[in-house]
């Protein structure tokens, strides 16, 4: 076998090594983005009195908006307005105040992490 065939031969592994990882990172992709998209979208912004919160996901689940507003009151925030639709994905944007939120105990992290287990909460029931 001469140099040339062996240099041919070579890229042709190589082609076939890098067509068999991308074949794989794509099934890898397109398994993460469906994970992806069954996760819930937790962001909470701070106001000058009280916090924007809002909440995306795919699927409604019975019972979603209340444990989320159960998860509001066990903070001490009253929800100011809100936005909420349920029909097949649950989407809801709430401004929420109260008075523990001028002694600065919750911050924004606290907020979305008792929005996150409220929303698993309807995962357990």
């Amino acid at each position: 076998m001469d140099d040339e065939q062996k240099v041919d031969d070579e890229q042709m592994d190589w082609k076939q090594k890098v067509e068999g990882l991308n074949y794989e990172l794509g099934i890898v992709e397109s398994s993460t983005s469906q994970m992806d998209d069954e996760q819930p979208k937790v962001s909470v912004k701070t106001l000058e009195k009280g916090f924007l919160i809002n909440v995306l996901l795919e699927k409604n689940r019975p019972g979603m908006l209340v444990s989320i507003l159960e998860a509001f009151e066990n903070l001490g925030l009253d929800v100011l307005d809100a936005r909420v639709s349920c029909e097949d994905t649950f989407q809801l944007q709430a401004v929420g105040s109260g008075d523990s939120h001028k002694d600065d105990s919750i911050n924004e992290q606290v907020v979305k992490q008792a929005v996150l287990q409220a929303i698993k909460n309807t995962d357990d029931e």
